[in-house]
């Protein structure tokens, strides 16, 4: 069975900094392009950064660029988001995504048409 899980989410005062894991089980994540999204409270889900599958290519939402760094580790089957420069409206639920066939540049685009993975979240509250 393939789980994508992700970790690491919590409270943090603005300014902060948090590290997301995304671990893979069943699933080998070194053929997969990979990527965070988020979802706050009423809002739909967005994107938030995607790398390609050798850890090559790595592209940003605008509103987290300089801030947030999307990194993976292949040996270790898992996928990071390191978080600084935490601000309120970064408060949301982050999921992290596989897809095969879909680019990483692509995939901030056309994820909501269906990801081959999706992981179920974990919470990131930033305090103001």
């Amino acid at each position: 069975q393939v789980q994508l899980m992700e970790s690491g989410g919590g409270l943090v005062q603005a300014g902060g900094s948090l590290r997301l894991s995304c671990a893979a089980s069943g699933l080998a994540l070194s053929t997969y392009n990979m990527g965070w999204f988020r979802q706050a409270p009423g809002k739909e889900r967005e994107f938030v950064a995607t790398i390609s599958w050798n850890g090559g290519r790595t592209y940003y939402a605008e509103p987290v660029k300089g801030r947030f760094t999307i990194s993976r580790d292949n040996a270790k089957n898992t996928v990071y988001l390191q978080m600084n420069s935490l601000k309120f409206e970064d408060t949301a639920v982050y999921y992290c995504a596989a897809d095969w066939g879909t680019t990483a540049q692509a995939m901030g685009v056309q994820f909501t048409k269906g990801m081959d993975y999706w992981g179920k979240g974990t919470l990131v509250t930033v305090s103001s």
